[in-house]
Parts: C-alpha cells; sequence; structure tokens
C-alpha cells in the first residue's frame, strides 16, 4: 500500500515510517497539515494515517477538505485525543478507524491489514485475476510471474482503472527513474499479460476498464 502518515512528531514519525515499511507498505511523511494537501495532489494513495494536532490545519479539517473534494482514500487517526466527542467526530467525518496514542505499532499493522488489506477482492480484467493481497497474476488460470518492478507497475495501474497514473509517480517503481525506462518496462508488461496500457501524451498511463 502506499501511504501518507502526517504525524509532527518527528521521533514517532520516523519510527512508524520504518516499521511500516518493513512491512512493505511504500510510506511518505508531513510534519504540517498544509504538506499534506501537496502531496495528495502529486500522488494517489491508498490510505491516510493522520495525527490531528499538528501545525497549520488539524487532522480534522484535513479530512474533510479531502472528503469535500472527492478523495474517498480511507484514514485513521492516531492521536492523543481520547474524549469521546473527537473520536465521535473523527468517525462522523468519514475515518475508518482511531487509534489513541499511546500505542503499539504492530496495533497499527494490525488494524491496517484487517480494514484495508482483508477488503480486497480478485480482479478480473480479460483472461486476467489478479489478487492485491498476495500479488498473484494468472493469465488463463496460470501463474505468471512478473519482477519487481513489472509488479508495482500493474499493481498500480490495474487497481485504478479508468484513472490516469501520473509518469512520475510510476518512475519511483524503477531503480533508475527516466522516461525511457519506463517506457520499456511498460511495453514488456503489456507484451507478457497481453494488455494494453494507454499513453495520456503528458499526463502518464491507464488501464482502460474492460
Amino acid at each position: 500500500m502506499k501511504i501518507l502518515l502526517l504525524e509532527d512528531d518527528h521521533i514517532l514519525c520516523e519510527s512508524l515510517m520504518e516499521y511500516l515499511e518493513l512491512e512493505g507498505h511504500s510510506v511518505d511523511r508531513a510534519h504540517r497539515g498544509e504538506e499534506v494537501f501537496d502531496l495528495t495532489f502529486e500522488h494517489k494513495y491508498d490510505l491516510y494515517i493522520l495525527d490531528i494536532n499538528v501545525p497549520d490545519v488539524n487532522g480534522f479539517d484535513i479530512l474533510k477538505e479531502l472528503k469535500e473534494s472527492g478523495d474517498d482514500t480511507p484514514a485513521i487517526y492516531i492521536t492523543a485525543l481520547t474524549d469521546t466527542s473527537s473520536i465521535s467526530k473523527g468517525f462522523n467525518l468519514g475515518a475508518e478507524d482511531y487509534i489513541k496514542k499511546p500505542f503499539d505499532p504492530e496495533e497499527l499493522v494490525i488494524r491496517i491489514k484487517r480494514y484495508y488489506l482483508n477488503k480486497d477482492q480478485k480482479i478480473v480484467y480479460g483472461n486476467l485475476t489478479y489478487d492485491p493481497n498476495s500479488r498473484l497474476v494468472q493469465k488463463d488460470g496460470k501463474t505468471v510471474g512478473l519482477g519487481e518492478i513489472q509488479l508495482k507497475l500493474f499493481h498500480t495501474l490495474i487497481t485504478r482503472q479508468n484513472k490516469i497514473v501520473d509518469s512520475n509517480e510510476l518512475m519511483e517503481f524503477l531503480e533508475q527513474p527516466n522516461t525511457n525506462a519506463l517506457r520499456v518496462n511498460l511495453a514488456k508488461l503489456k507484451n507478457k499479460l497481453g494488455i494494453e496500457i494507454k499513453n495520456i501524451r503528458g499526463q502518464g498511463y491507464m488501464i482502460e476498464k474492460t
């Protein structure tokens, strides 16, 4: 999962970031509320983890603005605010979960797996079947082996069908990010799976729904 973590305690932020990355997630961090809007403008995330009492814009107002703009990305609040009214406000704004500080990082991982990873359903696309949880790709019922880079590219595109994925976001998966290397990897992916990956000039790439 690609996660955006908002936490103004630098030590806690670094600790949670390292823990989540060890679990295989890609994590971007923000220490101030305004940074969240900059990052969400540039990237698409699978999950927001938001502290509430942070500089600039608090976590409540951040999620409210994101939801009002049509962003339906799931969110978890991590906060020292433990009063009933704050918890109620968090859920009313659309948060999926609310974790009270202090907490064990393992609890956060368990919540993510419980509420998000287990909700993933297999994606059927033509003669392809893809399980976003196990990252298993099958073509005509037979498993297809993809390299790490191609699998990340495929996962990002297939889970966001009919949405343009910015080229810069896709290039983050490459060892040496550049336009030509991205084209080569996407061409190999297309040939191996027999799918069409549309190039939206000047914007990025997308897989259209069948």
